[in-house]
């Protein structure tokens, strides 16, 4: 069977498409074996590839696969002996000295999906220009014999790792766990079913983590596994209920991350951000550059303005702010989808870590994850966010784009003028009382409509009027 080339195409972060359709063994080979020539060309002979996956079905099977097209081919395979965050990924590709990493992960995609990310050698996601490489190199599927597993293994080709428990003992290392416990701290972990399950228990101890939604569930009872609010509802009472400080939720390879806080009200990743910012550098004595991506809050503008720290705004999606760490120092990266990185750890997406972070901020400072947001609001103003992704036809989003990128775009949002004009990476339009963005999905027939402002009832109303303006 001949399969169009046009079928493998990575997104913001891998490529993914529907197991049994997109998804399938020969398309994974394709991939594992673009992926291993771009591996050998580059680096050489004896280059090293580690590999891990999440909770999704058949993800070590997959993992198996590829790794055996992989070896066939010279390239010598560390696979993880069980599921793994993304970050574990990222961080073993750069502290055992790969070339590459490579996770069999759908990450917050529903449960019919699987994918393929790669990592490179310096512990982040592959940068653009090593994606189209790779993508330049996908054949059509031919036929190829591979040996077994345990026959790459004797080869020395293949061998599995503990990967898991030797990110956890890394992660222990760079966190004050003492504190958090010592100030009796209790927090929820809602691994969404996910690679992250079980992991804030073996670090914090049993006592002080309530595990929810942490068994192997391929179908994650028919919710996406992404840490976004309204998919973390049930976590307010689970919170109030058992007397619990926090709830820390990862997707469903622990790259991303959602809180919420000790009254059970979702903390999104504007504020986390913003609170990274604030401990690091106020707390820590730390400086660097703070990266956000177009669609992250202003208020970090202001916090850099406020602290002398200078800001960069890249394109929408992680690859662009891990590529901004390899420039210079940065002290804290993130974007408006949960996935932030912060200086002394891999230039990396890592939802464990930075949750475990932000219970330290809480311990060293002895105020709880509400008190923590409202002295954010105290010296930098409210701030809220609304989303809305409109899903539309093909033909009605294109005309939504010529409009805007052609006919002047829009004039005012919610009655008040347009004071500035964006287009970094969608179309951006400012005014007195925040800013609206408009930016279609590179795959599917979708509008993605953000707003900041002052309240949640305006950006709520900015979001509404965007939608009626442009007839979604």
């Amino acid at each position: 069977m001949t399969h169009k080339r046009s079928l493998i195409t990575f997104g913001t972060d891998g490529w993914r498409a529907i197991i049994g359709d997109g998804f399938t063994l020969d398309n994974l080979e394709r991939v594992s074996r673009a992926t291993a020539e771009w591996v050998l060309d580059t680096y050489g002979e004896g280059s090293s590839v580690i590999v891990g996956y999440d909770t999704r079905f058949r993800g070590r099977d997959f993992t198996v696969h590829s790794a055996r097209v992989m070896a066939s081919m010279g390239v010598k395979v560390v696979i993880s002996d069980t599921h793994a965050p993304t970050p574990a990924v990222s961080w073993g590709a750069k502290h055992f000295g790969h070339q590459a990493g490579i996770v069999i992960t759908a990450s917050h995609n529903p449960p019919e999906y699987n994918g393929f990310k790669i990592k490179a050698d310096f512990g982040g996601p592959a940068l653009p220009d090593m994606i189209a490489d790779v993508e330049g190199r996908i054949q059509p599927f031919e036929e190829h014999l591979y040996e077994s597993l345990e026959s790459y293994k004797q080869k020395g080709l293949i061998q599995e790792q503990a990967l898991r428990q030797d990110y956890i003992d890394h992660v222990r290392s760079l966190v004050d766990i003492d504190a958090i416990r010592e100030a009796g701290i209790k927090v929820v972990h809602d691994a969404m079913f996910g690679a992250g399950q079980g992991i804030l228990s073996e670090l914090m101890g049993q006592d002080r983590v309530l595990e929810h939604r942490n068994a192997i569930n391929p179908g994650f009872e028919g919710t996406p596994p992404e840490p976004i609010e309204r998919n973390l509802n049930e976590l307010r009472d689970v919170i109030t209920s058992n007397g619990c400080d926090a709830a820390i939720a990862n997707d469903g390879d622990a790259d991303r991350i959602g809180m919420a806080d000790e009254k059970g009200d979702f903390v999104d990743s504007h504020h986390l951000l913003a609170l990274l910012v604030d401990y690091l550098h106020n707390d820590k004595g730390l400086t660097g550059r703070i990266v956000k991506t177009f669609s992250t809050t202003t208020m970090l503008d202001k916090m850099a303005e406020d602290l002398g720290l200078s800001l960069t705004t890249t394109k929408i999606g992680f690859k662009y702010i891990g590529g901004e760490f390899l420039s210079e120092d940065v002290l804290v990266g993130g974007e408006e989808s949960g996935g932030m990185a912060i200086m002394g750890h891999v230039p990396e997406r890592d939802g464990i870590f930075i949750g475990l972070v932000i219970l330290e901020m809480m311990a060293k400072r002895g105020k709880q994850l509400s008190r923590l947001v409202s002295d954010l609001h105290a010296r930098y103003g409210e701030h809220a966010f609304s989303r809305t992704d409109k899903h539309t036809s093909a033909e009605r989003k294109e005309a939504v784009l010529i409009r805007l990128a052609e006919h002047g775009g829009l004039s005012e949002v919610a009655g008040k003028p347009v004071t500035k004009a964006e287009t970094i990476d969608g179309f951006k339009y400012h005014t007195e009382d925040g800013w609206l963005l408009i930016r279609p999905s590179g795959t599917e027939p979708v509008l993605r409509i953000y707003a900041e402002a002052t309240s949640s009832d305006t950006s709520s109303r900015m979001v509404a009027d965007a939608i009626t303006q442009l007839g979604l």
